[in-house]
């Protein structure tokens, strides 16, 4: 009779983050430190029905009795253990050893997820994932499938997102999806199409705004067209549970609008109208189709009492600009079409929030020299729009844009939070959301965010692009190429996205790939414009001869001695390439901001802080120098004021906290 038998338990995987580099800085405090995280750990699996079954060094294996309970384990270990922890749990067949012991795939999994969770974070499988119910589940935001090492399998992980950091709780599964289709064109002008596209997109940020209903984004909704628009299409593709679709007839200053709502999963119409109006009363027409929806839907709709009647006029070129925009010729047109509506309305308010975008977007393409007067402008619009409605989130996501890249990080925060807060802000908000999380150090939150962005619209190239951003920027190159290659297999000319997957090839030395995307007729067709410099890294990063980074330590200290400025990303790559000790004594007086002259590349993302917490740069972190220079752009301060720490500061093998509060009272001192 055999002495183990095989049984399914829900394992969770932990080891301290950083164990290696502690333990090389002081193995004596590292040691005294683990020593001291056991007993945390076996309190709060107590708590929660669980044992710990095995130790080895920094590493932990536990065991629970229900999913629940080991997931809420698993979220209060990421939260509470100090130095931090990564954490992955997954349910599976495991066998049970005479000692107690555990083994098996199951174990194995969860060890595997643990690798790739971030310092502070926990991922889950969607095995595990499937057999929760309650609360809990908001907090769970699916990562894709994942590559887990050494096993041949990919794996759906759910990562765990603590309320800290949330920005919007994600729904529970009883709200209802709505996928609000392109309204069909049955105008004899067939350039009429972005009228009832245009009408479409309104309706859906109208009902956006209703509470406790989630809203399918633009792009991936819109997507479907003619024959496509069935209930299956919409179920399979979209995962609605409703679609709003209908038809616009327009005939000189007369619109006739018919719209009908379906339940996609019984296949139901539940409700359906006809509406005849004057286009003078366009606005107010999407107004009573939103509200007719929130009743069937059976939830509250908050309307914008700023809406009012418009300018047909004024209205139609509004929608002319409400298509999805990447180039500066573009920002251009659709900043004389808004500049024209605002003189026919100049109470129109969404045309001046989306004025004050589109002119922000523009003037990051400009020589420094002309961008005061733009900004001005800008500023201008966006105030506008904020005194007709003081919730426009486009006017606030502008100022949030205009505001400098390299500090007032708390004024920025409360700038952003008040743009997500108005749908009508769109995708672009969460963006600039993951965007802020990695300059301030906070890349496993940022990539959270950037998955919540790609999720509310997987059909939006740049929303699809914003996972494999983050993921390159945070070392997890294998993770992040299948979601770049998919852009570009959709969008080959998404240059954004083929920069991205570049860098990722180039760290995992997939040359043959590299050189794929940067062939010259592919460069030639698909241009990386303003992100053409990275083919510069890449090249270092090929042939990191002593001649090549001498030449990068020498142009540092020519555009150091001639100017005085230093790019971030220059400066990190300078201290992890060349001379670490001669960098730092160069950012002691350097400036870091925008000289104006040819290689101030900035172009649509001031990414500039987020070099400083790049995953290839842990080197330069590990410096406690790397602190003051922090503190010189208002990190130090921004994360002692709201306690939203970087995730480097677990793995640095100095107290990275104490640190900051000595910079703080040198800049006090000062």
């Amino acid at each position: 009779m055999s002495d183990t038998a095989r049984k399914i338990a829900v394992i969770v995987a932990l080891d301290v983050a950083g164990y290696s580099a502690r333990t090389e800085a002081d193995e004596a405090k590292t040691t005294a430190e683990v020593a001291a995280l056991r007993s945390v750990i076996e309190g709060i699996a107590a708590r929660h029905a669980g044992r710990v079954f095995n130790t080895a060094g920094d590493g932990f294996m536990l065991e629970f009795g229900s999913s629940l309970g080991a997931v809420e384990a698993a979220f209060e270990l990421a939260e509470r253990c100090e130095p931090k922890v990564r954490v992955g749990v997954h349910l599976g067949d495991v066998v049970v050893q005479p000692n107690g012991d555990l083994l098996g795939h199951g174990v194995n999994v969860a060890a595997r997820l643990m690798a790739q969770a971030s310092p502070g974070s926990a991922l889950v499988s969607a095995d595990v994932r499937r057999t929760i119910r309650g609360p809990l589940t908001e907090r769970l935001v699916s990562r894709g499938s994942l590559k887990l090492d050494k096993m041949a399998e990919t794996i759906e992980a759910f990562a765990l997102v603590a309320t800290a950091m949330a920005i919007v709780a994600q729904p529970t599964s009883a709200e209802p999806l709505l996928a609000v289709l392109p309204f069909d064109n049955l105008s004899n002008d067939p350039e009429m199409q972005y009228f009832s596209d245009g009408m479409s997109e309104e309706i859906l940020q109208t009902i956006a705004r209703a509470k406790g209903l989630r809203v399918v984004g633009r792009n991936s909704s819109f997507q479907l067209r003619g024959a496509d628009k069935t209930a299956r299409k919409v179920a399979s593709e979209l995962h609605a549970t409703h679609l709003l679709d209908g038809s616009v007839r327009r005939s000189g200053n007369h619109i006739r609008v018919t719209a009908h709502l379906v339940d996609v999963v019984n296949q139901t119409t539940l409700w359906t109208e006809r509406f005849d109006r004057d286009l003078t009363d366009t606005i107010k027409l999407q107004d009573e189709i939103a509200a007719a929806i929130a009743v069937a839907l059976d939830v509250a709709l908050s309307l914008n009492s700023a809406r009012s009647m418009v300018d047909p006029i004024a209205y139609e070129l509004y929608l002319r600009t409400l298509r999805p925009t990447f180039a500066p010729e573009e920002f251009a047109a659709d900043i004389g079409l808004l500049e024209e509506a605002t003189r026919r309305a100049p109470d129109f308010a969404a045309a001046w929030g989306r004025l004050a975008v589109q002119r922000v977007r523009a003037l990051l393409f400009r020589p420094l020299a002309e961008r005061p007067a733009l900004q001005k402008e800008a500023v201008a619009a966006a105030d506008r729009a904020l005194q007709l409605d003081s919730k426009s989130g486009t006017a606030y996501l502008a100022l949030y844009w205009l505001e400098s890249p390299l500090g007032r990080w708390l004024e920025r925060q409360k700038l952003l939070e008040m743009a997500l807060a108005d749908s009508a802000s769109g995708n672009l908000a969460w963006f600039m959301r993951a965007l802020f999380l990695a300059q301030v150090g906070r890349f496993s939150d940022a990539i959270a965010c950037a998955w919540d962005g790609y999720m509310r619209d997987r059909a939006d190239p740049g929303a699809s692009n914003q996972p494999g951003w983050i993921l390159v920027r945070a070392g997890r190159f294998r993770e992040a190429r299948p979601l770049l290659e998919a852009v570009l297999a959709r969008w080959p000319e998404a240059y954004y996205a083929a920069t991205n997957l570049i860098l990722a090839c180039a760290h995992e030395g997939d040359w043959n790939a590299v050189d794929r995307l940067i062939d010259p007729e592919r460069l030639a067709k698909f241009p990386l414009r303003e992100f053409s410099v990275v083919l510069g890294y890449v090249a270092l990063l090929r042939n990191p001869s002593p001649e090549a980074r001498q030449q990068v330590m020498s142009y540092v200290r020519h555009r150091f001695e001639q100017t005085g400025h230093l790019d971030i990303q220059l400066l990190m790559l300078a201290a992890h390439f060349c001379s670490i000790d001669e960098v730092f004594e160069i950012a002691e007086t350097a400036d870091f901001g925008l000289l104006g002259d040819e290689d101030d590349r900035v172009g649509p993302i001031f990414d500039r802080c987020a070099a400083l917490f790049q995953y290839p740069y842990s080197t330069v972190r590990r410096d406690p120098r790397f602190v003051r220079l922090c503190a010189r752009f208002g990190l130090v301060e921004f994360w002692m004021k709201t306690g939203l720490w970087p995730d480097c500061a677990d793995e640095v093998p100095y107290d990275f906290k104490a640190e900051c509060e000595k910079a703080m009272a040198e800049a006090r001192r000062a």
